[in-house]
């Protein structure tokens, strides 16, 4: 798990790397390089190298990253991203047997937007969603909304789905349920979501200035779709 001994997550591990068909990128923002608490390395170490490749960067154009250019043309990679224009993956899942390649970007909310929409090789593929019925076990980390997933969680959910296999979530969920209940253990609080906070007004920052910042809080209160 490459953490200090006395925070080692390595007996939460599984003892093998998963047995997956579903090769894995990460599109990692480069502020989540240095976040103590991120959950991608344990993510790594679930899986075999060849199964969950990681690139760090906000820009990738075909010329400096050849490899990524093909694997977005091909056409059974996906990328998780939700939006309009997304299909929920268990109907993907449903209609293809195929092994496939699944993009994830890696970051905050507003990371990955930035990276989503300024890098055309991540609209060529197929653009899949997870259905909002999880609520995240990162509880030491504050996500936007209820149902947002750290890339761990989302993840192991579509792996799950992918691979047809329920043990993969409980699995790759491990050790980040022994990360948190170790963070809690010593003194970090439970995080619960802005939306959670504002609708319950315990929310005690200062509301934005920013007139879409402030536009995208009311919409969280008013259970409007973000």
């Amino acid at each position: 798990c490459s953490r200090p001994q006395k925070v080692c997550l390595c007996p939460f591990l599984p003892v093998h790397p998963l047995k997956v068909s579903t090769c894995l990128y990460i599109i990692q923002h480069p502020a989540e390089e240095s976040r103590v608490l991120r959950t991608v390395p344990l993510l790594a170490a679930c899986l075999p190298p060849d199964k969950c490749k990681i690139l760090v960067g906000r820009r990738f154009s075909e010329d400096r990253y050849p490899e990524l250019a093909t694997v977005c043309r091909n056409p059974n990679t996906l990328i998780l991203y939700p939006g309009a224009e997304a299909t929920n993956l268990e109907e993907v899942a449903m209609m293809s047997s195929n092994p496939s390649v699944m993009i994830i970007i890696d970051g905050t909310w507003s990371q990955a937007k930035d990276i989503f929409y300024k890098n055309s090789l991540f609209r060529l593929p197929r653009q899949v969603q997870l259905k909002p019925n999880y609520s995240s076990q990162y509880v030491i980390r504050t996500q936007p909304t209820n149902t947002c997933l750290s890339t761990l969680e989302c993840a192991a959910v579509a792996l799950t789905i992918m691979e047809k296999n329920k043990s993969i979530q409980e699995t790759i969920l491990h050790p980040l349920q022994a990360l948190c209940s170790f963070q809690l253990q010593h003194g970090a609080q439970i995080h619960h979501s802005k939306e959670h906070l504002l609708k319950n007004g315990l929310y005690d920052k200062p509301m934005p200035k920013n007139k879409r910042k402030l536009r995208r809080m009311e919409l969280l209160v008013n259970n409007v779709k973000i």
